[in-house]
């Protein structure tokens, strides 16, 4: 499977999914802090950093169904759409806590919201292994695009490819 979205031969979805979960795990840190004692902007902070890894979510969807359309059947696809639905779990826990949150005028977390932010980075851990593992299974069948520097054509940046005939 070769990405139709690339950026200097590179497929872009790879490189997008890092932001939101590393946005999640940091919105789970501010609302640990915040249930744990401190300052009550923690909480919101913790809050707008959720609402900002679920745009980077959406992004990485779109990404992520653009090459989903290419893969064909088989041990990949389920692979790859294992690691899709994974990922929207653990966003629609997000989406969920902040849901309710937007309803207080704080924005604060409770211990029941952090739970459920807790069993949703769980859920993305699942996620990164499934990510990692489609890597392997790409590379494996030699079909993942190269990893070198040195192979990618002078003056490209981004390229939406059409897809090669089966």
């Amino acid at each position: 499977m070769q990405s139709r979205l690339r950026v200097q031969g590179h497929p872009i979805q790879p490189m997008l999914v890092t932001f939101p979960f590393g946005l999640f795990v940091s919105a789970v840190v501010f609302d640990l802090a915040d249930v744990a004692g401190g300052p009550a902007f923690l909480g919101e902070v913790g809050y707008w950093t959720a609402v900002a890894a679920l745009v980077a979510a959406g992004l990485t969807t779109v990404a992520g169904l653009v090459d989903l359309w290419d893969v064909r059947a088989g041990r990949t696809s389920r692979t790859v759409l294992t690691f899709n639905l994974v990922n929207a779990v653990m966003a629609g826990l997000f989406l969920l806590t902040c849901l309710i949150r937007a309803q207080s005028p704080q924005r604060g977390v409770t211990g029941a919201l952090l739970a459920a932010e807790l069993v949703a980075l769980a859920v993305g851990a699942v996620g990164v292994a499934l990510g990692a593992r489609l890597m392997q299974q790409l590379d494996q069948g030699g079909a993942a695009e190269s990893s070198g520097f040195g192979d990618v054509p002078a003056g490209s940046t981004v390229e939406i490819a059409r897809p090669r005939p089966f």
